[in-house]
């Protein structure tokens, strides 16, 4: 029986999403649990995507196999029961077997979080401490350029030996109501490479400090050159939001 699993997490204590040795990850946790709910048995988890230390994710989503049938809720109330509190399973659901968490993808939804007024320590694992006033107009004009279908090599790791064309189908500057020193940036894309949305908002937030401009953008897109782009993003501040699988 093949099941999909929404779960969260803070990041801030791990080395990440993907299970390695000698280090604690949010994958080795989840499959300790499911090791001891199925009898001692060794069950893996194909999440949608990694993410890397220190990043969270509200929605995250994998899928694993059980040889046994298990009410869902039971299931679901046995893994929260086993794994640390600082991750949490929201919803497990039945999917047909020929489902796959990470190929079966349509689009992602990233958010990245930013304070521009005081240094807050209780956030500092949780927002990007910038502490500086960030040209809030200028930088949301960039992110138009950064929609569409493009090769997005100056913005990740160049060592991939595949291609570095990306869509991002929507992007989007918020600024908090109730404080507007704290702003987030969203992306949603068809899929993202290792290190893309914080290289993107590194640049993203040299722009709001006035040392490049928004028409910039087009010019290190053209370059595909890491070091045409701003100072890769703290991972404190982004978050998987958001994983679907349908239009």
């Amino acid at each position: 029986m093949r099941y999909l699993m929404t779960f969260s997490y803070d990041g801030s204590k791990y080395q990440g999403y993907q299970k390695q040795p000698n280090v604690r990850t949010i994958q080795e946790e989840i499959e300790k649990a499911l090791f001891k709910i199925a009898g001692n048995r060794t069950i893996s988890i194909h999440a949608s995507g990694r993410t890397d230390s220190g990043v969270h994710a509200l929605n995250q989503k994998a899928h694993f196999d059980l040889e046994n049938k298990i009410e869902i809720e039971r299931l679901k109330h046995s893994i929260n029961s086993l794994i640390p509190k600082d991750i949490f399973v929201k919803k497990i659901e039945e999917v047909c077997s020929d489902f796959h968490a990470r190929f079966d993808v349509i689009h992602k939804e990233y958010i990245y979080k930013v304070n521009m007024g005081e240094y807050n320590p209780i956030e500092k694992d949780y927002v990007y401490q910038c502490c500086e006033k960030l040209d809030v107009a200028e930088m949301d004009r960039a992110l138009k350029y950064l929609e569409g279908t493009h090769d997005f090599k100056s913005f990740t790791k160049n060592d991939l030996k595949e291609n570095y064309v990306r869509t991002i189908l929507r992007t989007n500057l918020l600024i908090n109501k109730k404080n507007h020193n704290m702003i987030t940036f969203v992306f949603v894309g068809t899929g993202f490479m290792r290190y893309q949305v914080r290289n993107m908002v590194g640049t993203l937030i040299e722009i709001g400090k006035g040392k490049k401009k928004s028409v910039d953008i087009i010019d290190i897109l053209n370059a595909k050159d890491r070091s045409k782009a701003g100072v890769i993003a703290p991972s404190s501040g982004l978050y998987l939001k958001n994983v679907n699988y349908n239009e």
